[in-house]
């Protein structure tokens, strides 16, 4: 079995780009994916890397922005445009300490 997110959760969102140019397209798709589900963004996360960090998939300094974002948000889930290693989501959810 999986997970379902409950309508009415509040999210921080997380999107990075992987080429030189910031195609914003998919990211305002994000948005109104997350928006479907009955989630309420509470903040968006953007960055570019060159590659996913094994650790977080995104850097350091960028897990530390996105744990404080959820910590001044209230937010109980963290959503990532990505797929993520099961790794990668316990450190990151160690981290935010949330979902």
């Amino acid at each position: 079995m999986f997970d379902r997110y409950e309508a009415g959760e509040q999210a921080v969102l997380v999107h990075i780009y992987f080429s030189q140019d910031k195609d914003t397209e998919d990211l305002s798709e994000f948005e109104s994916l997350v928006s479907s589900a009955g989630v309420e963004a509470l903040q968006v996360v953007t960055g570019s890397r060159k590659a996913p960090h094994p650790k977080y998939f995104v850097g350091e300094g960028k897990a530390e922005e996105i744990a404080d974002a959820v910590k001044a948000s209230g937010a109980s889930v963290v959503l990532f445009d990505h797929s993520l290693s099961p790794a990668q989501e316990r450190n990151l959810e160690r981290l935010c300490e949330c979902r």
